[in-house]
């Protein structure tokens, strides 16, 4: 998961359901603002997804538009083959599902080895 560009931060327009869930964020003026509202939304909102945060330029966004949100399949090697359409309505478990079976066996596949020259970055 992404968290991108703030849909209904409170100080521009709020909808019942940021209301009704307490899901309410300003537009964030900082990487640091931004930082705060993702793990105060994917805390809030309950999400169990590993989360990466789009920087306060919001590439991810325009690049991938990533909203209204949308869901992608991304196999090794940084392939898109899957985009969904706008969700949450345009989502389909359906015609997603042949795209994940691909993204996971290319996954389960045994992966090239990197040239000696070439590193691996560990954390």
């Amino acid at each position: 998961m992404v968290y991108i560009k703030e849909a209904h931060p409170i100080d521009l327009w709020q909808t019942r359901a940021n209301l009704r869930d307490g899901v309410l964020v300003s537009s964030p003026r900082t990487e640091a603002d931004r930082s705060s509202n993702a793990s105060q939304c994917v805390r809030d909102l309950g999400i169990r997804l590993p989360a990466l945060i789009d920087g306060i330029n919001d590439n991810v966004e325009r690049d991938y538009t990533g909203w209204p949100e949308r869901l992608y399949i991304i196999v090794p090697g940084g392939r898109v083959v899957y985009k969904s359409k706008p969700g949450p309505f345009g989502f389909s478990p359906k015609a997603m599902e042949p795209y994940l079976r691909q993204a996971l066996a290319l996954a389960a596949a045994p992966q090239p080895k990197p040239p000696s020259a070439l590193k691996s970055v560990t954390s």
